[in-house]
Order: structure tokens, then sequence, then C-alpha cells
């Protein structure tokens, strides 16, 4: 029991190290590109000895990638949960995917700095870690995909729309809409911006039932 406690004390201990790296990180490259970036910068704002970042990933490159798993990964965790627990409460699939919208405008406005990054890198073709961020961004968009195959399956959605294209469309808007709201409109509050997007999703813009 003691060496299993120890251990496991190692690993949240761990674990926290690397989230404060991944803070640091995130915020620099978003302040100033990942070339400006240095691993001497990444742990000092960490509050950490340089030899930490390199204990914990062997390069910058490294920890950029595992930094973007960790991200998308938080945010495709906070999709599903969204989704489940709209299934739980006996809501529709548009009730699923109202609910994924608003959680992932509560995900970008906690970490509006790894949304500006993670933005930035889908345009980039020459990065290393590319082939990592185009699984990373599927598993994303693959949560809003088994909402709308499960809406056409029952009959809720139109077995004409392009799942995927349609999928990631929505994945697209929220990302869009809450950068433009945080860079250009940060007066609105996110159920401002949660009800304009659920009138998109609903069909409702143009005033129509």
């Amino acid at each position: 029991m003691e060496s299993s406690s120890a251990a496991s004390g190692g690993s949240t201990r761990r674990e926290a190290t690397r989230q404060k790296l991944y803070e640091a990180a995130v915020t620099l490259i978003a302040e100033q590109g990942f070339s400006a970036t240095t691993v001497d910068e990444i742990a000092e704002r960490a509050g950490v000895a340089k030899g930490t970042v390199y204990y914990n990933f062997a390069s910058k490159s490294v920890l950029f990638e595992e930094l973007l798993r960790h991200g998308v990964g938080l945010l495709t965790a906070s999709l599903r949960e969204a989704a489940e627990r709209t299934a739980r409460e006996g809501g529709t699939k548009v009730d699923a995917l109202d609910a994924m919208v608003r959680a992932g405008l509560v995900f970008i406005d906690r970490y509006p700095a790894f949304t500006q990054l993670y933005v930035a890198e889908l345009w980039r073709t020459n990065r290393a870690w590319q082939s990592t961020l185009m699984v990373v961004r599927q598993q994303a968009v693959a949560v809003v995909e088994d909402v709308l195959r499960a809406g056409v399956a029952g009959g809720e959605f139109s077995d004409e729309i392009d799942v995927p294209l349609t999928a990631a469309a929505l994945v697209g808007m929220v990302l869009v809409a809450a950068l433009d709201w945080k860079s250009f409109q940060p007066e609105r509050s996110l159920d401002d911006v949660h009800a304009a997007l659920s009138r998109l999703l609903q069909g409702r813009v143009s005033g129509r039932p």
C-alpha cells in the first residue's frame, strides 16, 4: 500500500507539473509564436527549472504536440459529456447538439489562448505534429458525428445531410464565433453568444416557426 501510495503521489505531482508547463507554453506560444518561444521562457513562466521541462518532454516540439493532445482531449471530453448528459435527461438530438455548442463555448471561455493557438495551427501544413493535430481534431468532430448519425437513424434529421461536413461545420462555427466573441465582442456574455448560435442551430434565424 505504501509503495502504491508513493507511486500515486509521484504521478499526481508529475501531472501537476505537466499542467503548469502546458499552461505556460500555450500562453507564451499564443503571445509570440512557436519559433520565438524558448524552453527557458516556458520553464520561467511555469516556475520550474529548465531541466524539469526536458524531464517531462524530450523537446519543445514534443511538449507542443502533447499540449495539443491534452487540450483537444479536454474539449472532446466536454462535448461527449454534454451529449451523454442530454441523453440521460431524455433530450432530443438537437438538444444534444445545443448542449455541445454550449460546452464548446464554456471550454473556449476557460482556455482562450489554447483555442487561438489550436485554430492557428489548423491552417499550417509544415509542422512536425500535423498528423497528430488531424487525429485529435477528428476525435472532437467524431463526437458530433455520432449525434448527427443517431439523429438521422431516429428520423430527427434528414438522411440527406452530409454528416462529416456538417459535424465539422458545427465545430468550426463554435470555434470561429467564440474567437470573434473573445477578440472583438468581449462585452457579450456566454449566455448571449450561446443564444445566438442556438438560434442558428435550430433554424430560427428567419423568424419563422
